[in-house]
């Protein structure tokens, strides 16, 4: 591999039972997914994931490319699965709109 290869995306997550059917329901996942990886980039934060090292730290510079390295790991995370939050919140979505029908 050379710095010249692309980079290829993470496959989709396999489908489970609850996987979404329709165009909304492929929204409502998007938007569950994109919540969870709020969440946890929030989590790897917190966890102090990405700070900067006492011997090189490198200013404003790094801190604001460590929280962008924070966020694509949160990303590739709820992408192949998380933590089950996007799980639990797409259910809660989609029975919200079955109720509303």
């Amino acid at each position: 591999m050379s710095i010249t290869d692309p980079i290829t995306p993470l496959p989709p997550p396999d489908p489970g039972p609850g996987a979404p059917q329709t165009q909304q329901e492929d929204g409502l996942h998007l938007a569950a997914r994109d919540l969870e990886a709020a969440f946890l980039s929030e989590m790897l934060k917190q966890a102090r994931m990405g700070e900067a090292r006492a011997a090189f730290g490198g200013g404003h510079g790094e801190d604001h490319f460590a929280s962008l390295m924070r966020s694509e790991h949160a990303r590739a995370l709820a992408a192949q699965g998380g933590i089950g939050l996007a799980e639990a919140i797409f259910r809660s979505l989609v029975a919200r709109t079955e109720g509303a029908r």
